[in-house]
């Protein structure tokens, strides 16, 4: 009954600290699951035919004790994310050794160490409870979560806090994320809700956006500059998506990589020029076994981008793929370039030329999610109408595995958005003549 009145609360509009501390907290909530027992269900098979269907659970979970510098949301809104589709289906290793590690550090870290792990590293929703020490975020107030959990007590976290030695993302690296009713998360997560938009929306830019802005803005990743000419892989996706985005808003120009048209129409509706349907130019960067690249195919896919460019390669490559594009990646940016990656979701292991690194002066830069003040600026630009949502399509709360599956097949555009307490969508706007100025670039990626 109390999940129903923290719903009607919320529907309600009414935002004041003492409604939500009068609620009681219920004794469980309805989560997202991966199941330890089940770490062996896939082996044998193909990563694509290991199905998210069959691993992820809609289970009811307990509410755990809030620690101190913690608080506990009300989620109305989640999203699909690559490491809820690489916890599904257990790769490259199951969860459940991040949760057990974490869980050796203290007696609040142990709540996460668990049988079963509360996937999701996205949530827009409303503060329910605060733990102890916690002074800046009340109950009542509508947030969104970036997925950084740092402890900050080493001092290495303190300069740049990706560099904590505790470093952890939420929802792939501990547990109570955010494909649930409820997710608990450190109270230095929170950011506001950006009032135009509903919650699916909100929810959706939270991981991609912020590590797109360490990527290619930060100094910490490419450092993007005004006139930079910046090769964007699976452009029209949910990490692509956002730097195409911060491409034009930066002044630079995407090179956009897609792989069909419907994908490089979405990218001319962001406003992007130049782009390159792999699939269409056909490119093959390694043989059929996958044992051994074709430096050719590399050499074409420069000549391609020479000839978008009016002659010029490119300054920064914007590479997640990894193994099947890295090589190419390395070869195309230009003398003293930079190829900034910040995941390999076709492989881990990354072979290039070196020749054409080290003898062409260019830089492999390392880009890991981002920090608290990176993820703020980064949801700060969604507050202010620079950069937009890129929210394709939005499933129920018990249709997360065929979410995740449609993600895992590249079936999607943009970001994957999932109702969790929000009976449906477009609810939570607060700001309505603030959407309406950009009501359309909201809707780019709506029905793709």
């Amino acid at each position: 009954m109390s999940m129903q009145t923290i719903l009607d609360a919320i529907t309600s509009g009414d935002r004041t600290a003492e409604t939500y501390a009068a609620i009681p907290v219920p004794e469980s909530y309805r989560g997202t699951t991966v199941h330890k027992d089940e770490i062996g269900m896939f082996e044998g098979l193909p990563s694509r035919d290991k199905d998210p269907r069959k691993s992820l659970h809609l289970d009811e979970i307990p509410v755990p004790d809030l620690a101190p510098g913690e608080a506990l949301v009300a989620v109305m809104a989640s999203a699909i994310n690559y490491n809820t589709v690489w916890t599904s289906i257990f790769e490259p290793v199951p969860t459940f050794g991040f949760l057990e590690r974490y869980g050796r550090l203290s007696p609040y870290a142990k709540r996460h160490d668990l049988p079963y792990h509360v996937v999701g590293s996205d949530l827009a929703g409303v503060v329910l409870r605060t733990g102890p020490g916690v002074h800046l975020w009340k109950p009542g107030q509508e947030v969104v979560a970036h997925c950084l959990s740092v402890e900050l007590e080493n001092a290495d976290g303190h300069n740049d806090t990706m560099m904590d030695p505790e470093q952890r993302i939420w929802g792939f690296e501990t547990n109570f994320g955010g494909l649930a009713e409820l997710a608990i998360v450190k109270a230095n997560q929170l950011m506001p809700k950006p009032a135009h938009l509903s919650w699916e929306e909100a929810a959706s830019p939270g991981l991609v956006n912020s590590t797109a802005y360490r990527q290619l803005i930060s100094k910490n990743g490419a450092a993007m500059k005004l006139g930079d000419r910046v090769l964007i892989w699976g452009a029209s996706g949910g990490l692509g998506s956002y730097a195409t985005q911060m491409a034009l808003a930066g002044g630079a120009t995407p090179i956009c990589v897609v792989s069909s048209p419907d994908k490089a129409a979405i990218c001319r509706a962001m406003g992007a020029e130049l782009i390159i349907d792999r699939r269409a130019e056909g490119y093959q960067f390694w043989n059929e076994d996958n044992t051994k690249q074709n430096p050719k195919e590399w050499q074409r896919l420069g000549k391609k981008i020479r000839e978008l460019t009016g002659g010029y390669d490119v300054d920064i490559v914007f590479e997640h793929p990894g193994r099947e594009t890295f090589g190419a990646s390395v070869y195309v940016a230009r003398k003293g370039g930079t190829i900034v990656t910040c995941a390999s979701t076709s492989g881990y292991l990354h072979e290039y030329d070196n020749r054409y690194l080290w003898m062409n002066l260019k830089r492999i830069i390392s880009s890991h999610f981002a920090n608290y003040r990176e993820a703020w600026e980064a949801n700060e630009l969604i507050n202010r109408g620079l950069i937009h949502p890129t929210l394709s399509k939005t499933y129920a709360l018990d249709e997360v595995g065929q979410a995740a599956l449609d993600v895992h097949h590249n079936l999607h555009q943009g970001k994957v958005g999932v109702l969790t307490l929000a009976p449906e969508a477009g609810m939570g706007v607060t700001d309505p003549e603030k959407r309406a100025r950009f009501e359309s670039e909201i809707n780019r990626f709506r029905g793709e």
